[in-house]
Order: structure tokens, then C-alpha cells, then sequence
């Protein structure tokens, strides 16, 4: 019953979307309001679920959705990020661009949780598209790709990290596995996948980000274009550094936790951005805060959608529908490795989230890391490669996606559903081939 309300939940939402022509934020609240009534949740729970899940999704994002569209809005309107974009052009070449994004995306996705790097590098996206003339989501899913193999692969992203503590997981061999996983896949998602689907148009929201072409004398230098976009990388690198090394008593440790915190780094980086590329440079305050003003209205409606995904996915946890499908594997005979993967890609099409997806898989996975000696790090990957299967419209990175592209459902699954999936099924032949190795 639980896998038939999922179905039709989802269906109900699809066809709300894309046949209703509903808004995206309500058609999520109705299915989320429909699938607690079928699984008969009290009304009343129904409604906290909705408020906790919005709450939950904007508690930990709105900072880092906020600060970071105002600092893109600042990197693309000084011209910044085109700066950016033309030196890796000029390094790379126009005929290799996807690489360059594709190792900036790596880069930064290793110190920056995935919603942070993406703000953070959807400007130079738009920016190195521009310039190149090629399709904004054929640049786009190289960045995203990225992003996404970091924050299910590799410390010390939360997902992989913990579920390394919880089966006493050597970090520093699962960050080693997982780089060893991540080439081929990145190679296969990021590289290779793009070429199917240049044809994709994508229409970003007016008012985004700026898409003027500025001469070479009105761009600041590559060092301070660099500098500003990097800050928030530069500072929750210290701070995972300072987790990894230091003692957790020290008060240098404190001080690094709490400057490299997404939110307090992109504060950071939206008053050095302010300074230095705008009142530096000879504009007014008025004039920085009616673009980033202008930029944050029009990010107003991705912010919305983006909670509402969250509340559709908090009343399919709290109606208990991700719990059924995980019993229903729980005596399985499969390859622990191979079952942690289905039972974290189950809970993953279920519930959307990749990180509860993974601690879930984890937590039926345990008991059976003693019994059957398997390779504890290659199972972090495993399930981690799970939590990134099939994500589609319960998951709030695919609404992320497609608001900021301007894409419709259907091209969105073309697009960033089929490279999740593409990662998640890479990630595990990857792990099983270094299964008969090590």
C-alpha cells in the first residue's frame, strides 16, 4: 500500500504540473496534504509535517539560497564572473569548457555542501555559456554532476561522513575510495551524458543574474574575481581541516567552525564582494542593493518551490512510507554491497533526501557489517552511491535544478534525473570493482 500511495502521489503531482498547468509550490502541497490523508495521518499531524518540513528545508537553506544568489548577482554585475569564465576559456579552450566547469564544480563541491557550490557557481555557468555559445545546461550538468558526486562520495560532506563513523570507516581510505570512484563517473555523468542533450533549451528566470558582455577594461582583475567566489571554499575548507586536526577544545578550532559555516562564509563573501567589487569600484550602495534586491525578488519563487519539495518530502517520512519500503529488504540475500545501494536508492525515490537516504540505509545495513566482513569504506560508497539514484520531483535539488535553468519537468528528467542516475549506477560498479581489488 505504501509503494502504490508513492506511485500515485507522484503521478498526482506530475499531472497537476504538467497537464493542470498548477504552480509547482501548490501542486507539491496538495499531493503532500493527499498522501497524509491516504496514509491516515490526524489532520493536525499532517499540517505540522508540512510546517516542519518547510521549516526544516528554509532553516538550513534560505541563509545559503539568499546570501548566494546576492553574491552571483554581484559576481555576474561587475563582471566578475565573466572575468572567470574567459580565463578558463582562454586555458581550456571552448572545446573543452565542460572540463573546466566540470573541475571547478570538483573543487569546490569537496569543501562546499552541494546547494552553497551551486549558488555559488551558477554565475560563472551562465557567464562561460554566454561566451562560448554553447547550451546553457550542456555547461550546466558538468557543474551539477560535480557537485553531486562530492556530496554523496566524499568527506566531509555529512551523508558519507557519518555513515563512516557509524560503520568505523577509515575517513581517509573512504575519501581515497571515493576519489577513485569519482573519475570514471565524473568522466561518464559530466563529460560524456552532456553530449545527448545540447538540444535542451533552458530559459533562467529574468533578473537571475546579469548577461551583459563587459569590455576588458570595466572587468575587475582574475585574482580578485577568483578570491571572492572562492572565500566560502577557502573558509569551510578550514573549518573541515580544523575537524579533521585539531583538537575539538581548542578555540581556534571554535572560531574556524564558525567561519566556515555555509551561511556565515557566504556572509562573508557578500561584504568582501560589496567592498571590493563594488565600492571599490566606484558604485553606490543604493546601486549594489537594488541588484542583488532585484536578484533575491526573482529568486523568490525558487525559494518557495524548493520548501515545498521539503514539506512533500517530510509527510512521506513522517507517514511512515520510507520505514515500509526499507522492511521489505531487511532479509534480503543479495551482496551486502549491492543491498545497501537498492535499499538506500528505495528510500532515496521514497523520501528525495540523499542524506536521510543513506543514514536510513545505513541504520538496516549495520547488523549485517559483522557477520558478513565487508569492506566497511566500500559500503559507505555503495549506500552514498544509492542516496544519489532517481531523483525526480520529491527531491528538493531537483526543483533547485530546474527553476534556476528554467526547465520543464520533462526536460529536467532528461537531464538532471538521468545524470543522478547515471552517478548512482556508476558509483556502484565502480565500488564493486574495487571490491575484487583491495
Amino acid at each position: 500500500m505504501s509503494i502504490l500511495i508513492l506511485v500515485l502521489s507522484i503521478l498526482l503531482l506530475l499531472i497537476l504540473i504538467t497537464f493542470g498547468k498548477l504552480n509547482a509550490f501548490l501542486s507539491l502541497i496538495f499531493s503532500a496534504i493527499l498522501v497524509g490523508i491516504a496514509k491516515q495521518m490526524p489532520l493536525a499531524d499532517i499540517l505540522a509535517s508540512i510546517q516542519k518540513g518547510i521549516g526544516s528545508t528554509l532553516g538550513s537553506l534560505i541563509l545559503i539560497l539568499g546570501l548566494g544568489v546576492m553574491l552571483g548577482s554581484l559576481l555576474s554585475e561587475s563582471g566578475a564572473a565573466q572575468r572567470i569564465s574567459q580565463v578558463l576559456i582562454q586555458y581550456f579552450g571552448a572545446s573543452r569548457v565542460k572540463l573546466a566547469v566540470l573541475i571547478t564544480g570538483f573543487v569546490v563541491g569537496i569543501a562546499m555542501f552541494y546547494n552553497a557550490g551551486f549558488v555559488i557557481l551558477i554565475p560563472m555557468v551562465f557567464s562561460v555559456a554566454l561566451n562560448t555559445g554553447q547550451p546553457m545546461i550542456y555547461v550546466g550538468i558538468a557543474m551539477a554532476s560535480a557537485l553531486s558526486v562530492t556530496h554523496g562520495f566524499l568527506p566531509p560532506h555529512p551523508g558519507p561522513t557519518t555513515i563512516a563513523v557509524l560503520f568505523k570507516a577509515d575517513i581517509g581510505k573512504t575519501l581515497i575510495y571515493g576519489l577513485t570512484v569519482a573519475i570514471p563517473t565524473l568522466i561518464v555523468a559530466g563529460l560524456v551524458f552532456p553530449e545527448f542533450i545540447k538540444n535542451i533549451s533552458s530559459n533562467p528566470p529574468k533578473g537571475l543574474f546579469e548577461t551583459k558582455q563587459f569590455k576588458e577594461e570595466e572587468m575587475p582583475g582574475f585574482g580578485l574575481s577568483i578570491l571572492t567566489a572562492l572565500i566560502p571554499v577557502v573558509l569551510m575548507g578550514m573549518a573541515t581541516a580544523s575537524e579533521l586536526t585539531m583538537d575539538t577544545n581548542a578555540a581556534l578550532h571554535h572560531y574556524l567552525k564558525f567561519l566556515g559555516d555555509p551561511s556565515i562564509s557566504m556572509l562573508i563573501a557578500v561584504t568582501f564582494a560589496l567592498i571590493f567589487l563594488g565600492i571599490r569600484r566606484g558604485k553606490t550602495m543604493e546601486y549594489l542593493m537594488e541588484k542583488t534586491g532585484g536578484a533575491i525578488s526573482s529568486a523568490s519563487m525558487i525559494i518557495m518551490i524548493i520548501a515545498a519539495g521539503g514539506a512533500f518530502k517530510q509527510v512521506l517520512t513522517d507517514s511512515g512510507i520510507g520505514t515500509d519500503i526499507a522492511k521489505a529488504f531487511q532479509d534480503s540475500t543479495l551482496s551486502p554491497l549491492v543491498l545497501g545501494w537498492l535499499i538506500a536508492t528505495i528510500i532515496r525515490i521514497a523520501l528525495g533526501s540523499a542524506t536521510i537516504a543513506g543514514l536510513t540505509a545505513a541504520g538496516i545495513i549495520q547488523p549485517l557489517m559483522a557477520t558478513t566482513h565487508v569492506n566497511p569504506e566500500l559500503m559507505v560508497l555503495s549506500i552514498g552511491a544509492g542516496s544519489l539514484m532517481c531523483s525526480h520531483v520529491n527531491d528538493t535539488g531537483f526543483w533547485m535544478f530546474k527553476e534556476y535553468f528554467g526547465l520543464t519537468i520533462k526536460d529536467t528528467f532528461k537531464t538532471w534525473s538521468v545524470m543522478e542516475t547515471i552517478v548512482g549506477v556508476m558509483g556502484l560498479m565502480g565500488v564493486l570493482v574495487l571490491n575484487s581489488i583491495v
